[in-house]
């Protein structure tokens, strides 16, 4: 089995001992992007969680210095925004029924990250969560982390009757694995799907990315296969 390299992401990694002491690896690293915002992704991150026992979770959340005009506490993040990123962390930090950190609680994820940063603090955000994380691997939820970091395995979630793409993803199809259709529990149609892979040629995505392999709901546990398979490469 070939020796793990080190990483950008091992930076900090060491614990304690005589000098520098030994280098801690990195937990693996599975990435669950979206195309747009309610595309499935914190349900997939459950399901994933589900079949990875004892795995953590990190929410990636980038956020800006002014509300949306709603309640701020309830919607936003402006009022957590500061100089450095925000990392919460444990049971009584991340848990909140019904919110996308509960649920990967109630999913079995043996501890869970929130990470709330702006754009440009997106890297120490994510090497500052990263480096709580004491599980062989952790499922992260975001995009934009991948324009400075490399995960072990990464999947982007689109839905087949939403025909559009946010900037962040389309940045981060060079680096996707898979990609997951989400049926927001209604099931895919033939027309649909081809609908979508229309789009998808007509836009330019399948330069982007070519030959993606597609997964849905009904091919989940190769999707599952697919992710231990590259744990198993990446320990």
């Amino acid at each position: 089995m070939p020796t793990r390299r080190a990483s950008v992401c091992e930076a900090g990694f060491y614990g304690k001992g005589s000098g520098r002491g030994l280098l801690r690896m990195r937990p693996t690293i599975i990435a669950v992007g979206g195309f747009n915002s309610n595309t499935g992704k914190t349900t997939l991150v459950c399901e994933l969680l589900r079949a990875l026992h004892g795995w953590e979770a990190l929410k990636m959340t980038r956020g800006h210095y002014r509300s949306c005009g709603k309640d701020p506490h309830a919607c936003c993040v402006s009022h957590l925004l500061g100089d450095e990123p925000v990392i919460r962390s444990g049971r009584a930090q991340t848990y909140a029924p019904g919110k996308d950190t509960g649920r990967y609680w109630d999913a079995g994820a043996s501890d869970v990250h929130w990470a709330v940063m702006t754009d440009g603090q997106v890297e120490a955000g994510f090497r500052a969560a990263l480096a709580r994380v004491k599980a062989p691997g952790v499922v992260v939820e975001g995009n934009s982390f991948l324009r400075s970091a490399d995960a072990d395995f990464a999947v982007l979630v689109a839905r087949a009757d939403v025909l559009k793409i946010k900037p962040t993803a389309r940045r981060a199809l060079p680096k996707a694995s898979a990609l997951y259709l989400s049926d927001a529990g209604t099931g895919l149609d033939a027309m649909q799907l081809e609908r979508f892979e229309e789009w998808w040629r007509d836009s330019g995505l399948e330069e982007a990315a070519p030959a993606l392999p597609r997964y849905t709901r009904e091919s989940l546990s190769r999707l599952v296969a697919r992710v231990e398979a590259a744990h198993a490469l990446a320990v």
